[in-house]
């Protein structure tokens, strides 16, 4: 769960690893019914399999009893050695389990082998700007308003030192982090602000509607506001100002778009208000579709009303106003500049450093589903071929005991050494 309403101290213990957020994402909880094709192929072929190679063992045995019953033994137990559906049933755990790994090492945690599978299957990619885009940590901060008082300064502080939104995070970053005030009670209301007070002062933090300032606002300031992204402030119910956002767009935002817009749709929903629309055209390719001032739950619908009309949808969020459309979505990826911030309505957490190989990731999901496509034949070619052989009485049993493994083995060997060299260029 998450804690709400309040504030807690916690001390962190194990560091982030792959395996450590997949026992969180284990949670029954967090689980999605997300069905692995290649899991639910192999299981349809291993129940046919048996069957198959049941009836060519007897149907071959039977032959030879009437022609020449003293191979009927060989042919017999030959059939039944060589055919083998283990190198069908280890080539996609064991490509998708090498990818999952080799992401884990590059900054992708994925939640498991599985969401590879739904990943090479997106055919439209939904943004949220501020936190996924944007980079928190390069962001220009300026105050407008009423000056505040010491006491605002610090339970803002320790507000804001409570709050994982990307814009709390930023803002908390150029305050006085050695003169803060811990909330007596903390309330934040998502996709809206913090509700948060101590002792006589109540501050009120987040959205202009959230806050809601006096008719007498000044049109400047206003004008101001409106062209950025920007949190207001009230202390007691009074109006004091609000910090305007200067967004600074993440490096190779264009070149990623530009290489994602090649066979799939680009949307951005964005629960800003629009004052970033032209700046952002200029970014990112024609046709790119954006949306703004969007509530958690109209992301969430927009997700639901994409599936229903048929795409498969990977949404890019922060982890927080996104939980809902994370979730919704047939694979979430969070962005995030700190992977201890834990969001388990996700598929996975990309490391923001990484985030201009997203597209990288992408193709390299397709091309393991091409790599386990391949394997599937050579494991046909074999079976077909040993089948061959033995029922014609031309393969000993001893000699099918050899090759049964081996087959195994290859394409183990051969699913390994492909992703290796398809991973060859994900830098470490």
């Amino acid at each position: 769960g998450r804690q709400q309403g309040g504030v807690i101290e916690l001390e962190a213990i194990k560091p982030v690893r792959q395996s450590y957020l997949t026992q969180l994402w284990s949670d029954e909880v967090f689980k999605k019914d997300k069905n692995s094709l290649f899991q639910n192929l192999t299981n349809q072929i291993s129940k046919r399999f048996t069957y198959a190679v049941l009836s060519i063992a007897f149907l071959s045995a039977i032959f030879w009893l009437i022609y020449e019953p003293s191979r009927v033994w060989n042919v017999f137990t030959a059939v039944l050695i060589i055919a083998c559906p283990c190198a069908i049933a280890l080539a996609a755990p064991f490509t998708l389990g090498n990818l999952l790994r080799i992401f884990g090492k590059n900054h992708l945690y994925l939640k498991d082998a599985s969401v590879i599978e739904k990943t090479a299957q997106i055919d439209t990619v939904v943004f949220d700007k501020t936190g996924t885009i944007t980079a928190n940590d390069k962001s220009t901060i300026e105050y407008e308003g009423l000056e505040l008082s010491q006491e605002e300064k610090q339970l803002l502080g320790g507000s804001l030192r409570a709050s994982n939104h990307p814009l709390s995070r930023s803002l908390y970053e150029i305050l006085d982090k050695n003169n803060i005030s811990t909330p007596e009670q903390f309330t934040e209301h998502t996709g809206q602000g913090l509700e948060t007070c101590n002792q006589e002062l109540r501050l009120k933090i987040g959205s202009k509607s959230f806050i809601d300032p006096p008719t007498g606002f000044s049109e400047i300031f206003e004008e101001k506001s409106n062209s950025r992204t920007s949190v207001h402030i009230s202390a007691n119910e009074q109006y004091k100002g609000y910090f305007s956002f200067h967004n600074t767009y993440r490096e190779g935002l264009s070149e990623l778009f530009q290489k994602l817009a090649i066979g799939k749709e680009l949307i951005i929903l964005s629960g800003d208000n629009d004052g970033e629309r032209e700046r952002l055209r200029k970014l990112i390719p024609e046709g790119t579709k954006m949306f703004f001032d969007q509530k958690p739950g109209n992301k969430l619908q927009f997700i639901k009303d994409l599936q229903e009309s048929g795409r498969k949808v990977m949404m890019i969020g922060d982890g927080l106003n996104d939980a809902g459309a994370l979730a919704q979505s047939d694979v979430g990826i969070v962005i995030s500049e700190d992977v201890n911030v834990f969001s388990p309505a996700c598929d996975g957490i990309l490391d923001a450093k990484r985030f201009h190989d997203l597209s990288h990731y992408l193709d390299l999901s397709k091309k393991a589903i091409t790599v386990i496509r391949i394997s599937f034949i050579l494991s046909l070619f074999y079976n077909l071929i040993g089948l061959a052989f033995a029922v014609s009485g031309n393969l000993l049993p001893v000699v099918a005991a050899i090759l049964m493994p081996l087959s195994s083995i290859s394409i183990v060997l051969f699913t390994t050494l492909a992703i290796h060299v398809i991973t060859k260029k994900l830098k470490k």
